[in-house]
């Protein structure tokens, strides 16, 4: 009899990123802040030891993963997964909302699941770049744990692509800053698929 194979994605959104102008961000390279410790240590000591850490290319989530493997008193170096990134704005990056064109601005907004800022992504797009990925690790990775310190906007796109949701539905979910999601996929079984633990989960 073949023996079921669970595999375990921890899917952390990044500490809050330092931003007193509040400008879209979505690709770029924002510092991130890690005064929070109390919430630091509570995340930290739900993640599992010795498990396979990804995170973006992006520094904020990078340094969040460094802390909390500092203070899971791990030596680990995260794979860095550009695949990973949040949605990208295009020439909307580092503008403030308030000064974009109003009628790029409106059209974005009645569907903004599938409409793009100009030279960005829609959300629709950034599920079409997780999802591939999010498979190959999962396969890759088969029956570990893995922690991946991402973005919201990853988190929803790989909860779309593996529970097969419409655009608007993984929308609907809210993702904290330090939120954990826990989803599971289970293979060697007569009908393999994802299951969700729980989402955005704090402590």
């Amino acid at each position: 009899m073949q023996k079921a194979v669970t595999t375990r994605w921890w899917l952390v959104r990044h500490a809050p990123v330092t931003n007193p102008e509040r400008l879209i961000y979505g690709r770029s390279d924002m510092p991130v802040n890690l005064s929070d410790e109390k919430a630091l240590q509570a995340l930290a000591r739900q993640l599992p030891r010795e498990a396979i850490w990804v995170t973006s290319h992006l520094s904020r989530t990078l340094d969040t993963a460094l802390k909390l493997l500092e203070l899971m008193d791990e030596n680990i170096l995260p794979t860095r997964e550009t695949g990973f990134a949040e949605q990208h704005f295009g020439t909307w990056e580092k503008k403030h909302w308030n000064d974009l064109p109003k009628g790029e601005t409106t059209r974005f907004w009645t569907d903004f699941a599938r409409q793009n800022p100009p030279n960005g992504e829609s959300f629709g797009d950034v599920v079409e770049r997780v999802g591939p990925l999010f498979d190959r690790l999962t396969r890759y990775w088969a029956g570990k744990d893995i922690v991946a310190v991402i973005h919201g906007g990853t988190v929803r796109a790989a909860l779309a692509s593996a529970l097969g949701l419409p655009l608007e539905a993984a929308l609907s979910f809210h993702v904290d800053t330090l939120g954990l999601t826990r989803i599971e996929h289970i293979a060697g079984v007569d009908q393999p698929g994802w299951r969700v633990t729980g989402v955005n989960l704090r402590y």
